[in-house]
C-alpha cells in the first residue's frame, strides 16, 4: 500500500496565545516541534482546533510562515471561510507562506446548494497550485458535501486531492472511496471513528488527541492499515477515554485540547472568546485523563 501523501497521523494543532490573548508565535514553533517529536507526521494550522475563525489574516500568515520554516513535516493551512473571496485570499496568502497544502472547510452558516459548494471549492482550488484537502464537517457548518459533489471535485479539479471526513458516516465514506480516483485520499476527521474509517480505506487521521497521544494514534493507524486488527483494537480501546475527553457539549474542542497541553507543561495559553478560559475543573479532568492513559500502557494494566 502506498504511503499517505501527508503522512498517516497529522495533528490539528492548537494555536498558542499569551496571557494577554495575543498570538504567541514562538510557542507555536515550540509546540509544532514537540508534536513532530511525539508522533505527528504532519500538522494542520489555523483549523477548527487552531481557532482559525478568531485569528486575523495577519496572525494566520505569521503562524503559517513560522511553523512551515521550523518543521520538516507537511504543513496544511486552514484557509476556508464562508466567504469565497476571502477563502481565495487566504489560500493565496498561505501559498506564499510556504505551506504544503490547504485545508478548505465547507462554507458555514450560509448553507449553499451542492452546485454552490462545487463552485466555491473549485474557485478556491483555482487560486493555488498546492494540493487542496476538503473538510466535510456538517455538525459545524450546517451543510454536508454530497457524494456527487465530492466525486465531481475529485475528478474535475486537478488539485483537490482528498477530504478530511468528519461527517460521522462510515458507510458514506466507503461509497465515496469505492468511486473516487485511486489518488484521492480520505483522512478521518473524528478520532473516535478513525479505526472504522481506515477499515474502509482511509489513509490516516487529522487528530485532536494527537496533542497528547500522538504515538498511540500513529501506532493504531499503522496497525490498522497493515491489517493487524488485534493491535489496532487494543490501541483504540486505550484511546477511547481520550476521544471522550477531547470535545463535549460543556467543553467543546479546543478547550480540552489546550487543557491537556497545559497539563503536559506545553505553553499554549487559553482560548479566545467566544470559547474563553477553561474552568478549573477541566484542568483536573485533563490531568486525570493523562494519568490513566499512561497507566493503561503499563503491562500490569492490561
Amino acid at each position: 500500500m502506498r504511503s499517505a501523501r501527508f503522512g498517516a497521523m497529522l495533528t490539528a494543532m492548537v494555536t498558542p496565545f499569551g496571557p494577554d490573548g495575543s498570538l504567541d508565535v514562538d510557542a507555536a514553533v515550540s509546540l509544532a516541534r514537540w508534536l513532530t517529536e511525539h508522533g505527528s507526521e504532519g500538522l494542520v494550522l489555523g483549523g477548527t482546533t487552531g481557532e482559525g475563525p478568531v485569528l486575523s489574516d495577519e496572525e494566520l500568515r505569521q503562524l503559517w510562515r513560522a511553523v512551515s520554516e521550523a518543521v520538516s513535516v507537511p504543513v496544511l493551512a486552514g484557509t476556508g471561510t464562508n466567504d469565497t473571496a476571502h477563502a481565495i485570499e487566504l489560500t493565496r496568502a498561505a501559498t506564499e507562506c510556504g505551506v504544503d497544502a490547504v485545508l478548505v472547510v465547507t462554507p458555514y452558516y450560509s448553507r449553499p446548494s451542492q452546485e454552490g459548494l462545487f463552485a466555491h471549492f473549485s474557485a478556491v482550488a483555482a487560486a493555488t497550485d498546492l494540493p487542496v484537502v476538503l473538510y466535510d464537517i456538517p455538525v459545524r457548518t450546517g451543510r454536508r458535501i454530497g457524494l456527487h459533489t465530492m466525486l465531481r471535485l475529485a475528478t474535475e479539479t486537478k488539485n483537490v486531492v482528498g477530504v478530511k471526513d468528519a461527517a460521522n458516516d462510515v458507510a458514506g465514506a466507503a461509497r465515496l472511496l469505492a468511486r473516487a480516483p485511486g489518488s484521492f485520499e480520505l483522512y478521518s476527521g473524528d478520532d473516535s471513528l478513525t479505526l472504522a474509517l481506515v477499515a474502509v480505506g482511509a489513509v490516516g487521521v487529522i487528530s485532536v488527541c494527537g496533542h497528547w497521544a500522538g504515538r498511540e494514534m500513529s501506532d493504531m493507524v499503522t496497525a490498522a492499515v497493515k491489517g493487524d486488527l488485534d493491535s489496532a483494537r487494543a490501541l483504540n480501546a486505550r484511546l477511547v477515554e481520550s476521544y471522550d475527553f477531547e470535545s463535549t457539549e460543556e467543553f467543546p474542542n479546543p478547550l480540552p485540547a489546550k487543557a491537556a497541553c497545559r497539563a503536559l507543561g506545553l505553553r499554549v495559553g487559553q482560548c479566545r472568546l467566544p470559547l474563553g478560559d477553561a474552568p478549573p475543573e477541566l484542568e483536573g479532568e485533563a490531568l486525570r485523563m493523562l494519568v490513566r492513559l499512561d497507566a493503561a500502557a503499563l503491562p500490569s494494566a492490561r
